[in-house]
């Protein structure tokens, strides 16, 4: 008698869909809807549902003006108990900043994503957590003082975090699993941030045919350092496409160097410095690793770099054990040859609020890399109240600002920004470096679909992008011809044809 082979298992809070039976209908009602991150940059937040079960791809938060972002927070939500699964793409705050939310309010199901992805989210998550903690005492305060009532909770606190972490699956590049008993996922390197994907989801009929659903999550560019570039998913049916950069074309890669050490050098030899405001998760990493470049060929002058974001510090480390998600050259250079791309002589890591507060008092050039990369929070605010009014110094953009935040202010060239409560005068010079950003523009977006097998492709949904940008995007890819191109608004129930 053969003997019984003993397993031991990790289990998730709820048992795998693969140990329900992989049953599928024959006449199969697919809708796609989404109620965050149609005609808007940020809170990403889209359905499936097939059959009756309802997947939800990305729970992000809304980012832009306080109030009217804790508003949509609050109450643009699907009902947990309607939801059968959860699938991440990536750990970027407006994809993954709601899930403890989610927990919170009763969703028991499975969350799914790369391990990098889980890594990530939950340091995000967790920061999120710990900033509306230290909000809430603030305003309390201040509500005190004026003696006035004050009502506002957080949204979630780091409970809720623990919760949501607990619920994860985490899921290599290239391994289908199923998620409900009529769909299974797979994913696909999307070349964004780190663990990044691309979630193909295939949904099987009786007779065996598939229809395969992509969501691009952010689609990321060719030649990026660190990460790998986008990879090809199998020839899809429906495919959900971000929109960000629909009406702008990036600078070449190839000058990014060269700009990069220009802006340093010009502004050093004024005596100045560069803030840098930065996503803590990608941006950071990024630009560390070209100043790396930089410093080890002397393209730049010698003087300090400081990145002063403790979430980009504990984010550097997660890079740091994840190098399957390395692309060859970062692996051949850094791993093989045991080099650090994250650490070298002019770069220092500040963590306290001290040695946060010390920076002010610098003499002299210097570069300070500092989150939230949109301006709203952290410490780049306390570096920009006390660097705009300096014309020495410049404020380099490299990423996408959103409608009604301080970061877009700053963008557009605001003479006057309000910062932490007081009116200050824009002295420093603004420089925008949009080689750096994770997204592609409308040309790699198209230049990526059309690399696809898209003989089933039926129709290209559009999301995660503003108007002008969804608009020029849809011609541009009709100009391609790609068969049809839908502006997804938000809450509208699209139909998939079988």
């Amino acid at each position: 008698m053969r003997p019984k082979r003993l397993y031991a298992l990790a289990l998730p809070a709820q048992p795998l869909a693969a140990k329900a039976p992989f049953t599928y209908s024959k006449l199969m009602k697919m809708t796609l809807y989404s109620k965050g991150g149609a005609r808007e940059v940020t809170g990403s937040r889209h359905f499936l549902d097939v059959g009756g079960e309802l997947i939800q791809v990305d729970c992000g938060a809304f980012q832009g003006r306080r109030k009217e972002a804790d508003e949509k927070n609050r109450t643009v939500f699907q009902p947990p108990e309607e939801i059968s699964a959860v699938i991440l793409t990536h750990g970027h705050f407006d994809h993954c900043g709601l899930l403890p939310l989610l927990l919170k309010q009763g969703y028991r199901g499975n969350i799914y994503s790369t391990a990098a992805t889980r890594d990530i989210a939950s340091l995000v998550m967790m920061d999120s957590a710990r900033i509306q903690a230290r909000d809430r005492e603030y305003l309390s305060k201040q509500a005190a003082k004026k003696n006035e009532p004050f009502t506002w909770q957080p949204l979630f606190d780091e409970t809720h975090v623990l919760a949501a972490v607990d619920h994860f699956v985490t899921l290599s590049y290239g391994r289908e699993i199923p998620v409900t008993s009529r769909v299974r996922c797979e994913f696909f390197d999307a070349g964004h941030i780190l663990g990044s994907s691309l979630a193909s989801l295939v949904i099987r009929a009786e007779d065996g045919k598939t229809s395969r659903v992509v969501f691009s999550g952010d689609l990321g560019r060719k030649g990026k350092p660190i990460i790998r570039d986008p990879q090809k998913v199998p020839p899809p049916d429906f495919l959900v496409m971000e929109s960000t950069y629909g009406n702008r074309l990036h600078e070449s890669a190839e000058d990014s160097l060269d700009r990069l050490a220009d802006v340093v050098t010009r502004t050093a030899q004024r005596g100045g410095k560069i803030i840098i405001p930065a996503f803590a998760v990608e941006r950071t990493q990024e630009l560390v690793y070209y100043l790396h470049l930089l410093s080890d060929s002397s393209k730049i002058p010698n003087i300090p770099i400081y990145v002063d974001s403790p979430m980009a510090t504990n984010a550097t480390a997660i890079f740091q054990v994840h190098p399957e998600c390395y692309d060859e050259e970062v692996s051949e250079a850094f791993l093989r040859h045991q080099k650090n791309p994250f650490g070298f002589n002019n770069l220092k890591y500040t963590m306290s609020v001290q040695e946060s507060k010390d920076l002010n008092n610098l003499r002299g050039p210097a570069i300070i890399i500092s989150a939230d990369g949109m301006c709203e929070a952290g410490r780049v605010v306390h570096h920009l109240a006390n660097s705009v009014e300096d014309a020495r110094n410049t404020i380099l953009i490299v990423g996408y600002m959103a409608r009604d935040t301080l970061g877009r202010r700053i963008k557009e060239g605001r003479k006057e920004l309000r910062i932490m409560g007081s009116l200050l005068r824009m002295k420093a010079q603004v420089e925008e470096l949009s080689t750096l950003s994770a997204h592609a523009d409308y040309r790699e977006i198209g230049e990526y679909i059309t690399s696809l097998d898209t003989s089933r492709l039926k129709k290209v949904f559009l999301v995660h992008g503003e108007h002008d940008s969804q608009a020029h995007l849809k011609q541009h890819l009709l100009g391609l011809g790609v068969r049809a191109v839908e502006i997804v608004e938000s809450e509208v129930k699209y139909g998939l044809e079988e």
